[in-house]
């Protein structure tokens, strides 16, 4: 069995070099006048910084009270719209090809993750054997679309949004201990999940589809 305090420093270092990764290539990309791309790399350190606001400096995140709350879901907005403007803005700058046939993939771990985003609502099976769901859905997302987007807005997209839950696992587990839930719904919370799975899952595709992205292709070039 692994333990428990190497797994959280694996995870630790292996998103601080993914980071630091996309910092040197974001930071490259600027020099060369991409511009555009530092608004999108703003959204997302924003959205670490509103996260682990609290885990860093919980001395001054205690000492703001509810006016906190209010300063963080602010923060935390303005990084979905710093993100959302500087992803579709950013120029196109290729790093890897996706593998063929990678888009059936992206569409199987789409499911999986919508699944474990509900299952603290539902508290179906996994609510009690499961820390930390949501954040686990959030890793598949963002691995399944790096699996069909090779391109460094993608990258520091989805790996900065997946490395922040890595690191977000981690800093819980080592601030405190997880005492499972004593009891759930069951198969019937599963149901439940299940049918908001496929409602969610159809929205998106939904939405991808009127923005132009067809999420059914097999192959994205």
């Amino acid at each position: 069995m692994v333990d428990g305090k190497f797994a959280e420093k694996l995870l630790i270092v292996s998103a601080t070099a993914l980071i630091s990764r996309i910092g040197m290539i974001a930071a490259a990309a600027a020099q060369e006048g991409k511009t555009r791309m530092l608004v999108l790399i703003a959204g997302v350190l924003l959205w670490w910084a509103a996260h682990l606001f609290k885990r860093l400096a919980p001395g001054t995140r205690a000492g703001m009270g509810d006016r906190g709350k209010g300063l963080v879901a602010l923060a935390l907005g303005v990084s979905v719209i710093l993100m959302i403007v500087g992803y579709r803005r950013a120029d196109v700058i290729a790093l890897y090809a996706p593998l063929a046939g990678m888009g059936h993939l992206n569409n199987l771990a789409m499911l999986v993750a919508v699944f474990l985003f509900g299952v603290g609502g539902t508290k179906g099976t996994l609510y009690t054997r499961m820390r930390h769901p949501m954040l686990w859905g959030t890793v598949i997302w963002a691995g399944s679309h790096l699996l069909v987007n090779g391109d460094l807005a993608s990258v520091i997209l989805f790996g900065g949004i997946g490395a922040w839950a890595l690191v977000a696992m981690a800093a819980i587990n080592r601030a405190e201990p997880w005492e499972p839930p004593v009891a759930g719904r069951g198969i019937r919370g599963d149901a439940m999940n299940l049918v908001g799975t496929l409602v969610v899952y159809g929205l998106i595709a939904g939405i991808h589809s009127w923005l132009g992205y067809n999420p059914f292709l097999g192959t994205y070039g």
